[in-house]
């Protein structure tokens, strides 16, 4: 466990996390909070699953949730995160996305072995990290992340498509090197604790065959220097310091879960993000079905 000092994380943390390319399990809110905003998630899908939304809900989960859900929103802006995400990434700090990664019980879903930057146009940075905050436990039997120890200091290596029904990543994207289990190293949190892991860091996850639901809620992190090199117009919302260089479309936060508004800036997003996500993909995916 990660012991944190008025909430922010030591140097030697710090350190660590710039050796390994991940750091866990950090403690950012109690059992409780997380187990409410679980609670509310289920709440919305319960909800909002037949409420007749122009996509499907699993989409408005899984793509820049916090563009039409006030809980993605407040995740993103939740200060202890944010006061752990400066330790890594300085006072600047951009949202550039939150999803809710879930996995059923007794499923088969994975996600193949990958690194986050590989289609996102933005480069082999260092000044993207994600939080990973578990709203259920993550464990070996659930099908928590493995991580590759420092594999985050390779460029973008070359990956291939699978599209395959049980990946849940959009292209079912997987790392064209072999990956030894022995260099897999289990990401074991639970309610309320966050990993953090760096946009090199070649990772994926197995099935859950656990009776419960893996939920978790992802946020990627920018600093306000990073830009888009491939597509054209992004988006991140800034939460904390200052954007000096304006690289980014600002999100509007929403009002309410599914807010017109809030679902017509979904839709330029996810058709300007799509083309840089799936191209030169040879398959679709659902989740950027029918993104202009």
């Amino acid at each position: 466990m990660i012991n944190l000092n008025n909430g922010r994380l030591s140097d030697t943390d710090v350190a660590r996390y710039w050796d390994d390319g991940f750091l866990f399990p950090v403690p950012v809110i109690d059992a409780a909070e997380a187990q409410a905003m679980r609670a509310e998630l289920e709440g919305i899908e319960a909800d909002w699953l037949d409420n007749g939304l122009p996509l499907p809900l699993n989409t408005y989960k899984r793509v820049n949730s916090h563009v039409v859900m006030p809980l993605a929103d407040r995740i993103g802006r939740h200060p202890a995160i944010l006061d752990v995400v400066e330790g890594i990434i300085g006072p600047d700090i951009m949202i550039y996305s939150v999803e809710f990664f879930i996995k059923e019980a007794k499923t088969k879903q994975i996600v193949s072995m990958h690194q986050d930057l590989t289609y996102w146009g933005l480069g082999a940075i260092d000044g993207l990290v994600t939080a990973w905050l578990a709203l259920s436990p993550a464990t070996p039997a659930s099908g928590c992340m493995d991580f590759v120890r420092a594999s985050h200091k390779n460029a973008i290596l070359p990956h291939e498509d699978t599209f395959d029904a049980n990946n849940l990543l959009s292209r079912g994207q997987e790392v064209r090197v072999d990956v030894a289990e022995a260099d897999k190293v289990p990401i074991e949190i639970h309610p309320g604790q966050i990993s953090l892991h760096h946009g090199l860091t070649i990772h994926g996850s197995g099935p859950n065959t656990s009776d419960d639901r893996r939920i978790a809620a992802v946020v990627r992190f920018v600093r306000p220097d990073v830009s888009q090199h491939v597509g054209g117009r992004d988006h991140a919302v800034l939460v904390r310091g200052q954007d000096r260089f304006g690289h980014f479309a600002d999100v509007l936060q929403p009002s309410a879960n599914f807010a017109p508004e809030s679902l017509v800036l979904y839709d330029e997003i996810r058709a300007e993000q799509a083309k840089v996500m799936m191209a030169g993909a040879k398959g679709e995916t659902a989740i950027y079905s029918g993104a202009d």
